[in-house]
């Protein structure tokens, strides 16, 4: 099944999608520090794995990740990766610069500091304001901003929806707004 590619469309404007994303994620979370809670805790400082369990969320800035089970490996320049497991794990995260989150649900989600990527695998699905995209494998790279959607190879399909957006908000013109003492209060003009 060949993947169904979507570059900056108006769905992304449902640039999530997850780390999400142009709306590109929230650029100031990566300088801010990773909090973790979970019911159990298990470090391995040699090999940099650090594995949680339990009702886990992981919150960095506005990233918050909910899953059973993360594990986070940090290599030797630094760059983490985290796998998250849940049913289904989730992710949200305030867009940069725009109001609004990217959420993302999958039965695994894996992110990449050093490629800045996020998957989503099983039963995927992303979604920003009224749009949103589902399939069985989703990839958003934040920084070239390129979302890909894959089907499974038995049911083949990837699915969208993506909202119309209006005229006004399209040209990119804040509306003017005026006073005016020519209006009436409610049931005066009947």
């Amino acid at each position: 099944m060949r993947p169904t590619k979507i570059k900056y469309a108006p769905l992304f404007c449902i640039a999530l999608i997850c780390h999400v994303p142009t709306s590109q994620a929230e650029l100031a979370d990566r300088d801010k520090p990773m909090h973790l809670e979970a019911n159990q805790l298990s470090i391995d400082d040699i090999k940099q794995i650090s594995v949680f369990e339990g009702k886990v969320q992981l919150t960095q800035g506005t990233m918050i990740v909910n899953a059973d089970k993360i594990v986070v490996v940090q290599d030797k320049e630094g760059f983490k990766h985290g796998t998250a497991t849940g049913q289904p794990a989730s992710f949200r995260q305030k867009r940069d610069n725009v109001s609004g989150y990217v959420e993302g649900y999958g039965e695994r989600i894996e992110y990449d500091t050093q490629t800045a990527s996020i998957d989503f695998f099983g039963q995927a699905r992303l979604k920003q304001d009224q749009d949103e995209v589902r399939g069985e494998h989703i990839t958003y790279n934040s920084r070239t901003e390129v979302f890909q959607v894959n089907g499974t190879s038995n049911k083949g399909r990837v699915r969208a929806i993506i909202q119309p957006k209006s005229k006004r908000s399209s040209v990119g013109e804040p509306l003017s707004i005026k006073p005016t003492s020519t209006l009436t209060k409610p049931n005066e003009h009947q």
